[in-house]
């Protein structure tokens, strides 16, 4: 049996994640200083869609799955790449372990949308409309 708005929430899930994998490459970038207004723009355009779906995402969960707060924090203390690039390496790692420990958060959400799709999966079409499972 399958949810249509379960699997979209997981594909949307999964877009997410995607937008969090390039915020880590920028970080890279900015460390290594290779960098240049291409890669600024495609910045500005990653956290302006992390912070668009973080709000889509929080709107499916009765209740939040991460913090706002968290994320709107990494994403505000990240204005570009360049002002990544200026920061000490302590401060990076910083940054990087907050990322990290919001990513892990996503992801463990994502494998809970799993779970659920690979529930409903396993149950037939009519255990489903009465509500036991095979």
């Amino acid at each position: 049996m399958r949810n249509k708005k379960l699997d979209s929430m997981i594909s949307q899930m999964e877009a997410y994640l995607e937008c969090w994998k390039q915020f880590s490459n920028f970080i890279n970038l900015a460390r290594a200083k290779r960098f240049g207004p291409e890669e600024e723009a495609q910045f500005l355009e990653v956290k302006s869609v992390m912070t668009q779906q973080l709000e889509m995402i929080l709107a499916a969960f009765e209740t939040p799955p991460v913090n706002r707060e968290d994320i709107h924090n990494l994403i505000g203390n990240a204005s570009s790449i360049r002002a990544l690039s200026e920061l000490n390496e302590n401060a990076l790692r910083g940054l990087e372990n907050q990322w990290h420990k919001i990513f892990i958060a996503l992801q463990a959400v994502l494998g809970q949308l799993k779970v659920q799709q690979k529930q409903l999966e396993g149950q037939s079409m009519w255990s489903g409309l009465f509500g036991k499972k095979k």
